[in-house]
């Protein structure tokens, strides 16, 4: 009886091992943000638009592996900050600065396997962004004839693709590189004494590209 609930016991331990041996990995490195711009227009008017600048951030991912092939990677940044100008009608006038963290969960599927020293892959998954500490410009203000303006933006829900590739040095040390498409999309409503002054609907989907170090656990 014993050697049965010991033979039972090493089985269980046996099955249950990769879950015991999960593997975490940690990428740091430089971000960049790179929005799209092309979709943004002010109370729908197509000859008035907004554009905002690119912003290059420390990067950190964690991932963890399932097998050798599956990957679910969280990705963060400290915070981007943009200068959002003016386009069409507005081009060259300043209307904001925005800051915004774009956290990313995404499934990876991991090409080849773990004997090569590089090894590409593609992911999907999902993005939310938070955008805070919006400041009206100087040159909004004296547009609207006012210093009490706000700008307010909405947070977003969308869709990440990525493709990448890592390259192992070592057991713990390797190389890690990837270029990822969001889809950020906003509502921004400027206020004017309280009351609403502009609204648009701002298609950031930027092109996010980092390169940094990665360690294993």
């Amino acid at each position: 009886m014993k050697t049965k609930l010991s033979i039972a016991i090493l089985t269980s331990l046996l099955a249950l091992s990769p879950a015991a041996h999960a593997n975490f990995s940690v990428n740091v490195g430089a971000i960049n943000v790179n929005p799209d711009n092309d979709g943004s227009k002010i109370n729908e008017a197509p000859t008035l638009g907004l554009k905002g600048d690119s912003d290059t951030q420390l990067g950190i991912t964690v991932d963890y592996a399932f097998n050798d092939q599956w990957v679910l990677e969280l990705i963060a940044a400290t915070p981007f900050s943009h200068d959002v100008e003016g386009t069409g009608g507005l081009a060259g006038n300043k209307i904001a600065d925005i800051k915004h963290l774009p956290p990313s969960l995404v499934a990876q599927y991991h090409f080849l396997d773990s004997s090569y020293a590089l090894r590409p892959f593609v992911g999907v998954g999902i993005n939310y962004t938070t955008f805070f500490d919006e400041q009206p410009s100087a040159a909004l203000k004296a547009t609207l004839g006012t210093n009490d303006v706000e700008v307010k933006l909405d947070d977003s829900f969308g869709f990440v693709a990525q493709v990448g590739a890592n390259y192992k040095i070592d057991e713990k040390w390797g190389l890690h590189a990837m270029v990822s498409i969001m889809d950020i999309d906003t509502d921004a409503i400027v206020y004017a004494n309280g009351a609403k002054a502009l609204t648009s609907t701002v298609s950031l989907d930027p092109v996010v590209a980092m390169f940094g170090l990665k360690y294993s656990f």
